[in-house]
């Protein structure tokens, strides 16, 4: 038997951190609303990160409209302490937990919004539903049925990848964390690497995000960014949650065989790029770059890392004769908006949106990277972020009977 539709203001998708935060602007504006949540609160951080994992930002970071985390400003958070800061920045909000939205289309005058409880109306959506899948590339296909495929998002600890050789498939954050972490269980690691953003962890004896906040790089708005498309799609910053830093000469020190992007795979032998030189000149040379934006707000010039180490890397590797019996896919991850039934995703399934603002009156996104600022990407960024997408959904709601 079908439950009847319920009604409210606006349907929030998502009680992560960004969906909280957005619950938070519209109860300071009074505006009625519920948050959908697949799973429990803090869905993603539960069940999609890795166990040693920490934030790659300090913990003065850590800021959400009316939140502030208290203890040690320079420490990190682990996994269980994000989950437990969301689930306690969820206290009040008008959460309904086991709720998976499975279409959102547009009725009459506003949006119907189908879930797994039933049916939602509203005059609004806002889409916090994070980022929360890791398709495989295509070469994946093409890997021989003995050797185990794992991706990130389902990647735990190095006891559940079997004895021998591990390749590691992408060099941003957290391909150089899970190559680091499997090396130390005592498998031998091949990181494969292709287009990455290499940063030290402190630079002129503060944090690197400290001198990215204070220049105000952090705060670039998205219309102002030369190419924002690239900008949302670079990899991550080369850190771990840590006061060190781990970039492709640490690993390489470890004992780490760092190679080209894996190009291909074929008759099992792993085919990677002869441009890895290149890969790593042009990373090291915007290394310097953003550098020298902080010397040039700070006055004179820090020491500066030593360059990439280039190694004598392989262009083919047999994966069964040296010795590889798992792969670990660090290729990015990225939203599922398959479930939105309007003309509102490109060729590529991406979301039409500027600044969050999505291409149909009364959708908006939040929680994406560089969304409306480069902040954006952190949860730092979520403060400003929904403060002017809430703005933007009242002056909507003003427009339109409510």
């Amino acid at each position: 038997m079908s439950q009847p539709a319920r009604t409210t203001t606006v349907v929030v998708i998502g009680a992560g951190h960004s969906g909280l935060a957005m619950s938070r602007r519209l109860t300071e504006r009074a505006i009625d609303h519920v948050v959908l949540e697949r799973g429990q609160v803090a869905h993603s951080w539960r069940t999609q990160r890795w166990d040693s994992l920490r934030l790659l930002t300090p913990n003065w970071m850590t800021r959400l409209p009316g939140h502030q985390h208290e203890g040690d400003p320079d420490g990190y958070l682990a996994v269980g302490e994000v989950v437990d800061l969301i689930q306690g920045y969820a206290d009040g909000a008008p959460v309904q937990t086991d709720t998976t939205v499975t279409a959102v289309r547009p009725s009459l005058d506003d949006f119907v919004v189908e879930t797994s409880q039933g049916p939602w109306h509203a005059q609004a959506v806002v889409i916090a539903a994070g980022i929360t899948t890791a398709p495989l590339p295509a070469v994946a296909q093409a890997l021989p049925e003995a050797i185990e495929s794992v991706t990130s998002l389902d990647y735990r600890n190095p006891t559940q990848l079997p004895e021998g050789g591990v390749l590691v498939v992408g060099a941003a954050a957290s391909g150089i964390q899970l190559a680091e972490e499997i090396h130390r269980s005592g498998r031998p690691v091949t990181l494969a690497t292709g287009e990455h953003v290499r940063v030290p962890r402190r630079y002129r004896d503060r944090d690197i995000l400290w001198w990215l906040d204070a220049s105000g790089v952090l705060d670039h708005r998205w219309d102002q960014v030369d190419d924002v498309v690239r900008a949302r799609n670079l990899p991550s910053f080369q850190l771990v949650g840590g006061d060190r830093t781990l970039d492709l000469n640490v690993l390489q020190a470890q004992g780490i065989q760092v190679v080209g992007k894996l190009g291909g795979i074929r008759d099992g032998i792993a085919q990677f790029s002869g441009s890895l030189t290149n890969v790593l000149t042009m990373a090291d040379l915007k290394l310097n770059r953003l550098l020298t934006t902080i010397d040039d707000f700070a006055g004179g010039r820090g020491e500066r890392p030593e360059p990439t180490v280039v190694p004598r890397a392989p262009l083919l590797v047999d994966l069964r004769r040296a010795g590889i019996r798992s792969v670990v896919w660090a290729t990015g991850i990225k939203p599922d908006f398959s479930w939105l039934e309007l003309p509102v995703l490109d060729h590529k399934g991406a979301l039409r949106h500027e600044g969050g603002v999505v291409d149909w009156p009364g959708l908006y996104v939040t929680g994406l990277p560089v969304l409306r600022r480069r902040r954006s990407t952190f949860i730092d960024g979520a403060a400003a972020d929904t403060a002017d997408l809430a703005d933007h959904l009242v002056a909507h709601l003003g427009r339109v009977s409510v």
